[in-house]
């Protein structure tokens, strides 16, 4: 076939207004109209035809670009922001330029809490109980991991909004079986509203070797550096790229490094900023840590250090060499936040230089749920080198002091010993997966809207849920949620805006019941009093799960409920259920009804998941 080359200038002409035009309708972001919806008129021919389209989605004038931080991980009293002895400069400039909340709750573990924040619902009842994982997801409502379409996410609202979407770092809430390169993409973070992805699907990942990477739908081959750079950098190009081609059209992005989740890594230059900061131990971490947020009002003045926990060495008593090991493990956790919160600089500093930070509002989660337990007592450093289940005790403990240097390099799989957790936990008890304990569930946030917020560095006691960031980004930005998404119409939030605090702080708590399950460990909340059980009491996993025999059936009604007034005793110290067995019996019966409006049961323990008691896809028809 010959090609006719006095067409070539008709085609590229063509071509350019075919492109001009795509580009000029993608920009206006007009949706698709249906049956219902058109106004037009269709007859047989075109003059005898009205054309129509439906109104182009735009963002409200001078609506703000919006940025969800949420950090991995993390608990109350780590962050030099809220008290805790690591730097965070960059998170202290936005909380002294906005606000902290003082009193904010996440699901207890990280896929539950993000399937919550990404909904504005309960996680259960958008269908992650747990995790998404082939070992965990099973074939109930509450459990399946496959996040409904009717629960629209924040992204999608704000693409209906005529917001553009980024998302960067851990999404953790596809199932595994979606995650290859066929799909199906529905449940990526493209199919969930999201423009642009750049980052992993799990729940964990090498920092230096990912080894399933993603962008968008396609899975591509990490640089070498440290991912928390690699998608800062995306972040910024995705904003730029948006910018230019719609200078007037607001973003959001969702920012969520796999910091500080295990393993631990980070460059010495990091680490080494804490060389001999933690040799007191976490002893005495815990008393200065638990004065400051005091003396700064973070917690109440009458509040009271809980003991140490009893299955933490008192640090006075361990060996030099124990002592030094175990100082590194903080160390490099600590150089990993300071870390973090520079990169988190890096996107704030570039709106700054471009000229778009004073119109965004911004909301940093600092951590997914408290920090975390599965360290085992003695710390990992190369776990299959080295595995804590089947090392004797001091043969592990000495084999990870031979590996000292390996401690935050991309060599090791690092996680810092138990009794840094609790550190990283003051003032609270227990730890990350404790549904039933403040420790599991309290993490700090702050809200930075100069726009609309007064107060510089004010403080926020109301209660709050990790399911009313939905509500309160969209009543803040004076956005709406649409009745319908892809012709969908979609269900209630359930999540409260905390909006009315902003520029008021004796506003009322609007959110006043949250249940609280993981793994069978499970709580109440109501107005101040709280109800909680734990099926494993003090039970630290360390990084396996708990077996039982097959033939054993787990008896949930011999688990012991406390009861405690937060009102007055915010960190759980004082067990009133003798004292007022009539309040108990009422968060009881309330949590039953919870449990089975949001799809809790049935309970699935950690011995269900290791045992293989679930995910038997064999059982559809």
């Amino acid at each position: 076939m010959k090609t006719n080359f006095k067409l070539l200038p008709k085609v590229a002409a063509l071509s350019v207004l075919y492109f001009w035009a795509s580009g000029a309708v993608a920009q206006q972001n007009i949706p698709p109209s249906t049956p219902g919806t058109y106004k037009g008129v269709v007859k047989k021919t075109l003059a005898e035809s009205k054309e129509w389209w439906p109104k182009p989605q735009h963002a409200p004038a001078g609506s703000p670009n919006i940025v969800w931080i949420l950090l991995d991980d993390v608990g109350f009293g780590a962050s030099g922001t809220f008290g805790g002895l690591i730097n965070t400069p960059n998170f202290d400039t936005l909380a002294n330029n906005g606000l902290r909340y003082t009193n904010f709750h996440t699901a207890g573990i990280c896929a539950p809490t993000r399937s919550s924040l990404l909904t504005g619902r309960n996680h259960h009842y958008v269908h992650v109980g747990n995790f998404a994982h082939a070992s965990s997801a099973a074939g109930f409502p509450g459990y399946d991991g496959r996040i409904p379409a009717d629960k629209g996410t924040i992204a999608e609202v704000l693409r209906e909004n005529g917001y553009s979407t980024f998302a960067v770092g851990k999404w953790g809430v596809t199932p595994d079986e979606d995650t290859t390169d066929v799909g199906p993409f529905d449940r990526w973070p493209t199919g969930k509203g999201f423009d642009h992805h750049f980052g992993f699907l799990e729940s964990a990942t090498d920092q230096y070797h990912p080894p399933h990477l993603v962008e968008d739908n396609f899975h591509v081959k990490p640089d070498g550096r440290n991912l928390n750079e690699q998608i800062t950098d995306k972040a910024i190009a995705y904003i730029d790229r948006a910018h230019t081609a719609a200078p007037d059209k607001p973003f959001f992005l969702y920012y969520a490094p796999g910091a500080t989740h295990s393993p631990h890594q980070v460059a010495k230059e990091w680490s080494d900023l804490y060389k001999g900061k933690f040799d007191e131990g976490w002893d005495v971490y815990r008393e200065k840590v638990f004065a400051d947020q005091k003396k700064l009002g973070y917690i109440p003045a009458y509040a009271q250090l809980p003991e140490r926990n009893e299955l933490i060495e008192a640090w006075a008593k361990l060996p030099a060499d124990q002592r030094k090991l175990y100082a590194r493990f903080m160390e490099v956790y600590a150089g990993y936040l300071t870390y973090i919160d520079n990169q988190v600089g890096r996107v704030i500093t570039h709106l700054k230089q471009t000229g778009q930070f004073d119109n965004t509002l911004v909301f940093v989660m600092i951590g997914d749920n408290g920090a975390s337990k599965e360290g085992t007592f003695h710390g990992v450093i190369k776990p299959l080198k080295n595995p804590a289940k089947t090392t004797p005790t001091q043969d592990y403990i000495k084999n990870n002091e031979v590996e000292l240097e390996a401690i935050g390099t991309p060599e090791a799989s690092t996680n810092y010993p138990l009794g840094w957790a609790q550190a990283a936990n003051t003032p609270f008890k227990y730890w990350k997966s404790d549904a039933d304990a403040e420790g599991g569930t309290h993490n700090p946030l702050i809200v930075y809207y100069p726009k609309l917020i007064k107060e510089k560095g004010g403080i926020r006691n109301q209660y709050g849920h990790v399911s009313d960031i939905f509500p309160t980004t969209i009543e803040a930005a004076g956005l709406h949620i649409p009745e319908y998404i892809k012709g969908i119409k979609q269900d209630t939030l359930q999540g409260k805006s905390l909006f009315g605090s902003f520029n008021n702080a004796k506003a009322p708590t609007l959110h006043t019941t949250q249940y609280y399950y993981i793994f069978t460990n499970r709580s109440i909340y109501k107005d101040g009093w709280k109800a909680e059980a734990a099926h494993h009491p003090n039970s630290v996993e360390l990084n396996i799960y708990p077996t039982v025999k097959p033939a054993d059936t787990p008896n949930y009604d011999a688990d012991v409920w406390k009861l405690y007034n937060l009102n007055e005793d915010f960190n759980e110290r004082i067990d009133l259920a003798k004292k007022y067995p009539e309040k108990l019996k009422e968060l009881k019966a309330l949590f039953e009804a919870e449990a089975w409006k949001n799809h809790i049961y049935p309970f699935i323990d950690m011995s269900d998941v290791g045992n293989k008691r679930i995910h038997h896809l064999e059982n559809n028809n």
